[in-house]
């Protein structure tokens, strides 16, 4: 096997790099005509519960585009069956949840979750890429407890989480209840997947921008701060993201986390303005793929040239994941970009 390329984890913390270390949101999917390939035979659960197809499916962007780091294939929701939840994801819709949160009672009634038990195929496609298959990272992720109740209580994806942010305000106790049991799990299924192999982990709270700071102060952030302050004993980088959540950077930024995920709404510099010394991960506005490649290019090149002026070091990505419709030449030709680019920016200092 090929040497080991560690850059993304000395970026996370904020080390010496030789190149800004890249790798996509949703790199391994939609834009793949392997992967749709696939799909026509198999749904994104039936995927996941076959260790071989789905590490192929995680690492193929990793040997198509030279990225620095492979993030497992698997939804936010895949641990939630084993809690009792009766969630399917549907083509076009997302998630869909039969037995919504509705009540105390309905949290009280969720089971507690274990890996082994639950998602041990998951484990399983783990050790196989980390032991056999990549020479990069495998990224492992889990969903934070907004955005997961947020689809527990809708009963699926929303537009203005109505019902979640009334459950929160309404039912305070049932809410931190239902917090306490997705924090447990959290911390179970991410524990789990670093003893596999995981070398890194994301947390995506995809949906909590459509809080307020101080209802988030109040009603997420403690559970938040428990949550990486127990990942923090795995002693692997921890990086927190969501989309049109720039009013929480700082909230994120004091969190016991490695590396702050930033969407396309706010540039680096303008981050570290506000305070945001830690690393960042970020941020090409997705639907830029789409466009001609000198204008991919100059925008690559100014979000390279913030990430290396920023105090605690960068990670490039999306602000958000690839579209379906992206050329995935497109993007192997960004990844080698900011590489190259930033390659020749760092000897110059």
């Amino acid at each position: 096997m090929m040497k080991f390329n560690d850059t993304l984890l000395r970026a996370a913390r904020g080390e010496q790099v030789e190149h800004t270390p890249v790798w996509f949101m949703r790199q391994a999917g939609r834009s793949q005509p392997e992967y749709r390939e696939i799909k026509q035979k198999y749904s994104l659960e039936e995927i996941t519960m076959q260790p071989e197809l789905c590490a192929y499916v995680t690492r193929l962007p990793v040997e198509q585009y030279n990225v620095d780091a492979a993030i497992l294939y698997k939804d936010i929701v895949t641990p939630l069956p084993g809690m009792g939840v009766d969630v399917k994801i549907k083509a076009g819709i997302g998630p869909v949840i039969s037995n919504p949160i509705r009540s105390v009672a309905d949290v009280e009634n969720l089971r507690e979750f274990n890996a082994k038990e639950h998602t041990p195929y998951v484990l399983e496609t783990i050790k196989m890429l980390t032991k056999e298959q990549l020479n990069v990272p495998l990224i492992g992720f889990g969903g934070a407890p907004f955005t997961l109740a947020s689809y527990m209580i809708e009963g699926g994806p929303s537009r203005n989480y109505a019902k979640t942010k009334s459950f929160m305000v309404s039912q305070p106790k049932a809410w931190i209840a239902l917090m306490d049991k997705l924090a447990d799990m959290i911390i179970a299924d991410i524990t789990a997947q670093v003893e596999a192999g995981a070398k890194a982990i994301q947390i995506f709270d995809s949906w909590v921008g459509a809080l307020n700071v101080e209802d988030y102060r109040i009603f997420i952030k403690p559970t938040m701060t428990r949550i990486f302050a127990e990942l923090r004993a795995l002693n692997v980088p921890l990086i927190q993201f969501g989309v049109g959540a720039t009013h929480l950077v700082n909230e994120w930024h004091d969190l016991p986390i490695d590396v702050v995920g930033l969407d396309w709404r706010l540039p680096i510099r303008e981050a570290e303005a506000r305070g945001v010394t830690k690393a960042v991960q970020g941020n090409l506005d997705p639907t830029l793929l789409l466009a001609d490649w000198n204008v991919i290019e100059a925008r690559a090149k100014d979000i390279v040239d913030q990430g290396l002026a920023h105090t605690g070091g960068h990670i490039f990505n999306l602000g958000h994941g690839v579209f379906p419709e992206v050329d995935p030449a497109v993007l192997k030709r960004l990844t080698a970009f900011v590489h190259d680019y930033s390659r020749e920016q760092i000897a110059k200092r």
